[in-house]
């Protein structure tokens, strides 16, 4: 289930790339509308083609992947060399936006002083440098530890990466619940990009999810538990960090307005 949630991460890139883009309204309502067809035509609709070509309990399957022995059952040679081809070619694709991904976060964390200054910093054409280098350097340390332990790095990863998916897309769903009030209440100008059937979809999308941390908590046999325990336990060091931080935030600019009152009034 965790790798199923890891193959359908990136879509919140959508949002980020928007950002740096001329009109932010008109790119996030295209590329949200293109994900969907784009899931649905190449995702959906190729498992659809497999399964209709083979059997779903096929031993082909396992033994040499659905696609390629979907094209093999056509008698198309050079199947495995042809798959081998169109995943490197996504493999890539995955890689340029996961940098592009991880470095505008990185970008954003320096600017709020949740990470290094440096990552805040940029060249003349706009580019944060640094940020940049330091993803690609967590790349190769990732690949390096895969290197070391070929047998345990690369599927820890991907279950705890789907695991940490399943939270970040539950705190948008309540973020959206939330942050829809406060700017339909007190700028309702600002609202211009609207999801479809809220709030009910949004509901119904927060309960799928805790449905599914639910179910991962009972799979003992591939580790689920152990990956969604584990991630819980990071997410709750994490808001402790960040309930401290604000706690102190709040702290520290309360002793500067006193001394920014007392100073007007000896002056």
């Amino acid at each position: 289930m965790l790798l199923v949630v890891f193959s359908f991460m990136g879509s919140e890139i959508a949002t980020l790339a928007a950002g740096e883009s001329e009109n932010p309204q008109q790119a996030v309502t295209k590329a949200t509308n293109s994900i969907i067809w784009r899931v649905a035509v190449f995702y959906l609709g190729s498992i659809f083609v497999v399964v209709a070509l083979l059997p779903w309990d096929s031993k082909s399957i396992t033994d040499d992947g659905s696609y390629v022995a979907a094209l093999n059952s056509l008698g198309i040679p050079h199947a495995g060399q042809i798959m081998n081809f169109i995943v490197l070619t996504s493999v890539l694709s995955c890689l340029n936006s996961g940098l592009y991904t991880a470095s505008r976060m990185a970008f954003s964390l320096g600017q709020r002083g949740d990470a290094p200054k440096s990552f805040a910093r940029t060249t003349g054409r706009g580019v944060p440098r640094t940020a940049i280098l330091a993803s690609v350097l967590f790349g190769f340390v990732a690949v390096f530890f895969n290197y070391k332990f070929p047998d345990s790095v690369f599927l820890f990863l991907v279950n705890s990466s789907g695991a940490v998916a399943l939270f970040v897309w539950l705190v948008i769903c309540f973020s959206q619940l939330r942050m829809r009030k406060i700017i339909k209440r007190e700028a309702p100008e600002k609202l211009v990009v609207k999801m479809w059937l809220y709030p009910y979809l949004t509901w119904a999308t927060a309960a799928l999810i805790v449905f599914i941390l639910g179910y991962m908590l009972t799979d003992t046999e591939h580790d689920g538990r152990t990956t969604v325990l584990l991630s819980l336990l990071v997410a709750a060091v994490v808001l402790l960090i960040a309930y401290v931080k604000e706690k102190a935030g709040v702290g520290r600019r309360a002793a500067e307005a006193l001394e920014a009152r007392d100073e007007v009034s000896a002056g």
